[in-house]
């Protein structure tokens, strides 16, 4: 089930492909960090903001499906889906397209908000769950 869904494009560089010519499979990471900064952008909120506030979101799961590759200078679009309203965790789903529009990534992650000072898990911000709340209902 998808609450929020945010849609951006990255165009890979060169530095980001191996001797073979794909894409190295750990910069799609980076992408699917990419996404759910941006997709949280959207809903008004910021890392940089959470992190001003005292509240950190490490990622504590990640799983990954690697279909096909991706190659220098494609123009890729990383759509990234909240999937349930956050309560302590936060989830997110990533699918990866290239400039072909075939599927070449799925993926999901799991983030804790977590306190920055006692380094404790903590509900999500309000403002958070209030730009949420007219898509979950």
């Amino acid at each position: 089930m998808a609450i929020f869904t945010n849609k951006t494009q990255i165009r890979v560089r060169y530095a980001e492909t191996d001797k073979m010519g794909y894409c190295y499979h750990a910069n799609y990471i980076a992408y699917f960090e990419v996404g759910r900064a941006e997709c949280l952008r959207d809903l008004g909120m910021s890392y940089r903001e959470m992190e001003d506030t005292g509240i950190l979101m490490p990622v504590t799961e990640m799983s990954v499906k690697y279909l096909k590759p991706a190659f220098y200078d494609e123009v890729l679009s990383v759509r990234t889906t909240i999937t349930q309203v956050p309560s302590v965790r936060m989830f997110f789903d990533y699918e990866i397209t290239n400039d072909k529009m075939e599927l070449i990534t799925q993926a999901s992650s799991t983030l804790v908000f977590m306190n920055a000072q006692t380094r404790r898990p903590m509900p999500p911000p309000k403002r958070l769950l209030k730009a949420l709340d007219p898509v979950a209902v």
